[in-house]
């Protein structure tokens, strides 16, 4: 990295730092004043960090936050805002193959964020004619079940559910679940699981 990059970098961090601390200070109603008296910097300091034409330590910045009563991190808000997002149009969506899939049902994943061990899998999930019942499923962490279209009785240990359009259904993965009768064709449900 260049000079001029590094230059260009930490500019935009003193930036960043200088509105959130604005933002703080001005939504508790603390004049630079009363904020200097809180922390123990210099209004002229406070002012300075404002304004982005100075950067602070990390031992300024902890005294900062404590005398705001945020986490240090808020002061970064808004540093790195190109973040991971999907968009899926309406009939697309990645087609995978799953243990429903020889029973004629249809996995169509809406949507991953990369190296997130905690997001959501959200998938649409199709069952026509030719899909059968099978085993149950089990899995780690929960599942929300929204469905769209058709109507189905849902097992999820020893309950039974008659789900139809609009009805939803929040379970722990950990618990043997899955279609156990389809009575109305086509069926097609959101199931969103989160580990």
């Amino acid at each position: 990295m260049t000079e001029h990059a590094r230059e260009e970098v930490a500019g935009k961090l003193e930036q960043v730092i200088a509105a959130q601390l604005r933002h703080y200070r001005t939504s508790q109603g603390l004049s630079s004043a009363e904020l200097a008296a809180r922390t123990g910097l210099s209004k002229a300091m406070i002012s300075k960090i404002e304004t982005a034409s100075t950067s602070c330590s990390l031992t300024t910045l902890q005294r900062l936050a404590d005398g705001l009563k945020i986490p240090v991190t808020a002061l970064f808000r808004g540093a790195d805002t190109d973040r991971d997002a999907t968009f899926t149009k309406n009939g697309q969506g990645s087609l995978t193959v799953r243990s429903g899939t020889q029973h004629g049902h249809e996995y169509r994943v809406l949507g991953t964020l990369k190296g997130r061990t905690d997001a959501l899998e959200p998938t649409l999930v199709t069952l026509t004619d030719a899909s059968d019942v099978f085993p149950l499923f089990q899995h780690p962490g929960t599942e929300f079940i929204y469905m769209l279209a058709g109507r189905m009785i849902y097992g999820h240990g020893q309950y039974e559910y008659t789900m139809e359009p609009g009805d939803s259904l929040l379970l722990d993965g950990e618990g043997p679940h899955g279609p156990l009768e389809l009575q109305e064709l086509p069926i097609q449900f959101l199931a969103v699981a989160a580990k």
